[in-house]
């Protein structure tokens, strides 16, 4: 089995950014730190640890989904102590992490798991999964500044795709425009990045929906599990 495959099937990610813990020496096998992504593991006999834990094929697979919070990070290990996600969440023999960026001011819809396979349908840029979002942004919104964000804006590492961008409402008194936008990659902080490239900002942003996983009624802070038809929506939608 290639260490990749492996490593994301013991809980640390999607195989991307497992190759990327290899490349960036984070990984021992048998004691001694590899760089090279042909490596093959055999899960009976040989050692991985990562940060000098051993790690554990796991044939058990979780799928979780939960509303995440504003100011919680979505992170398993923060260095000053903050709150994070995993907070919320009670402690589980398998080692999951989460799908995909939301920021710590954002809120909304986040998935986890220890399928790192899983988590590849949802976040490889090649699936192009929609993502849904609810938007109060800043200022009003122009017919010209929805055809931009629409058809793509550039950004400092490229343009962006097409994206779905409708207007709710304007507060002309408030002067906030609410916004639903649906884009199909997943770029750090894109929709703030998206919404200041037409020269407004963002005041609240909440994800409501990955591919046709809606986050429906759930409690702020809460999580459960996915159930079997979401799980086989993402496999069919990211073919």
């Amino acid at each position: 089995m290639r260490i990749n495959k492996f490593l994301a099937q013991a809980g640390l990610g999607s195989r991307r950014s497992c190759e990327q813990l290899v490349l960036d020496s984070k990984i021992r096998v048998n004691g001694k730190i590899i760089k090279d992504l042909a490596t093959d593991i055999d899960p009976q006999n040989d050692i991985v640890e990562y940060r000098n834990k051993k790690l554990h094929f796991s044939s058990n697979k979780i799928y979780l989904i939960m509303n995440k919070p504003a100011g919680y990070l979505v992170t398993s290990n923060d260095p000053f102590e903050r709150q994070t996600v995993f907070d919320l969440l009670p402690d589980f023999k398998e080692h999951i992490f989460p799908i995909g960026r939301l920021d710590k001011n954002s809120e909304g819809l986040l998935l986890l798991t220890n399928d790192g396979d899983f988590a590849q349908k949802v976040t490889h840029p090649s699936k192009k999964l929609p993502k849904t979002y609810l938007v109060k942004a800043k200022g009003r919104i122009y017919f010209r500044n929805l055809r931009d964000l629409r058809e793509g804006v550039q950004l400092d590492n490229g343009k962006t795709l097409p994206a779905k961008v409708f207007i709710k409402s304007y507060n002309k008194s408030q002067n906030i425009t609410k916004l639903r936008m649906v884009i199909y990659e997943g770029r750090n902080q894109q929709i703030r990045r998206m919404l200041k490239a037409v020269g407004s900002s963002v005041i609240e942003l909440k994800r409501v929906q990955i591919g046709d996983i809606n986050i429906g009624k759930l409690p702020k802070g809460e999580w459960r599990y996915l159930k079997d038809k979401e799980i086989v929506s993402i496999l069919k939608t990211s073919k």
